[in-house]
């Protein structure tokens, strides 16, 4: 199952809390405003009662009324009574057809015809003998249908605050998260490329927050690393320079002593195996030279039109000599598309393809075979060298191009640096391709290098 990004768990955190307190802060508003549209509608009809008493008078033995009594105002319907509960004049809502008793100063609630009225009296003594009735209704039911109305609103614009919130919060969230998404990709690009050189570099700002101080602490980390491989480069430089000279002699010693007759054969056997292992040394000190100068970038390339069909058979012909003069019985079958012509450096190439067979040969069982293979695809040129030897376990696969690596002790033997892969992965990218291996542990192995047909860029 896909795991969820950080980006999106912070949007819907945001979001989730977002959505509770604003249903809370409605619920609360709403449970409030309940009581305060009927409270107001109550306050609203006590006033307009009061207020009209003003359009009551007692003249000549009648009463007259001033038109502003007749007048519906804030949805209140006046009604003038006699004691006797004797309609005189004013209006009554429509759908109100009961007649309540009056009641001095109290605000009842009547339910008729399926709604609800706020029928409020209010006795008024016109003369000291002669007192009537102002009753107010109006209707509890059009105050809470209008409510309603807006509670629906609400619950309509909901969705959209929501909406609205993930999108703000979504966007705030991607803006914030910008920095570590740059620590990712600078620290990508440094694995891929191992360039560390690279900076992550945030914009300086006043006031900095954690992720500026995070990304200032990778900076300081960065510079430090460049610096200890840097002088971990220039001192395998240096040491593979100062041991070249007392490597040649040793060599040349040995050489001088295995050509005279001074010494007996089991002296000049001890003789013999110091120079091969003082040659083991001068290879690997040879390679790592290569290597440095590669990191340094001081290795150039000699780009020619080369018949790489013509090199890989020459190639391999010659390394099947030389296990037949080991006393090996591995035998090597090439599989080679004639006239594949490129843009590359020989030297190059031939080191590349010898590490490959010499490596298929080392680890391949007697009496087994090495197969070798060149041919176009696709524009790009492939080859493949495939061993059925020792093979090579899922765990190591991905360590072996790793500098002085060795999968186990059995492939320590004759010599083996572990830098030959290091250097056959350096040189097919510096013709614009790579390599790749393929492995099964007690079956064997397949490594492939791929690159482009066309000139490469290289200096010469």
């Amino acid at each position: 199952m896909r795991q969820i990004s950080l980006k999106l768990k912070l949007t819907l955190l945001y979001t989730f809390f977002m959505i509770l307190l604003t249903c809370v802060a409605l619920a609360i508003l709403f449970s409030l405003s309940s009581r305060e549209v009927l409270a107001s509608v109550q306050n609203k009809l006590e006033r307009r009662v009061q207020e009209s008493a003003e359009d009551v008078e007692y003249r000549s033995g009648r009463l007259h009324l001033g038109s502003d009594f007749y007048s519906v105002v804030q949805d209140v319907y006046l009604s003038l009574y006699e004691e006797d509960q004797y309609f005189l004049y004013g209006r009554l809502p429509y759908g109100f057809d009961q007649q309540p008793e009056l009641m001095d100063g109290a605000v009842r609630t009547i339910r008729d015809n399926g709604r609800e009225w706020y029928v409020y009296d209010m006795s008024y003594q016109v003369t000291e003998e002669y007192t009537v009735y102002i009753r107010g209704i109006t209707s509890v039911t059009d105050a809470e249908e209008g409510f309603t109305v807006t509670l629906r609103f609400a619950f309509i614009l909901l969705p959209l605050m929501v909406l609205a919130t993930a999108v703000i919060g979504y966007r705030f969230t991607h803006r914030t998260l910008q920095p570590v998404r740059k620590i990712t990709d600078t620290v990508q690009k440094i694995r891929e490329d191992a360039d560390l050189s690279r900076r992550i570099g945030l914009e300086e700002k006043k006031g900095q927050d954690e992720i500026h101080v995070l990304a200032e602490t990778f900076d300081d980390m960065l510079s430090e690393l460049e610096t200890a491989f840097l002088r971990e480069k220039q001192f395998t430089s240096d040491v593979s320079h100062e041991l070249r000279t007392p490597i040649s002699v040793i060599l040349a010693q040995c050489n001088a002593i295995l050509a005279g007759d001074s010494y007996t054969d089991e002296q000049k056997e001890e003789i013999a195996l110091i120079e091969r292992k003082a040659r083991g040394m001068s290879d690997m000190i040879s390679q790592l030279l290569f290597l440095s100068r590669a990191d340094q970038g001081r290795q150039l390339l000699n780009i020619e039109e080369i018949d790489l069909s013509e090199l890989t058979g020459m190639i391999v012909e010659e390394e099947q000599m030389l296990a037949k003069e080991e006393g090996r019985s591995v035998r090597i079958e090439a599989q080679i598309e004639p006239g594949i012509l490129a843009q590359a450096d020989e030297t190059l190439y031939i080191r590349m393809v010898t590490n490959l067979i010499s490596n298929a040969l080392r680890y391949s069982r007697e009496g087994g075979t090495v197969e070798v293979s060149l041919e176009r695809q696709a524009g790009e040129i492939a080859g493949r060298v495939t061993d059925h030897g020792i093979g090579i376990s899922k765990e190591a696969l991905p360590h072996i191009w790793e500098r002085f690596f060795r999968a186990d002790s059995s492939r320590t033997e004759k010599g083996h640096s572990g830098l030959g892969l290091s250097m056959v992965k350096w040189i097919a990218q510096a013709h614009g391709g790579n390599v790749y291996a393929e492995s099964e542990e007690g079956e064997g192995s397949t490594f492939i290098f791929q690159f482009p047909e066309k000139q490469v860029k290289g200096e010469k």
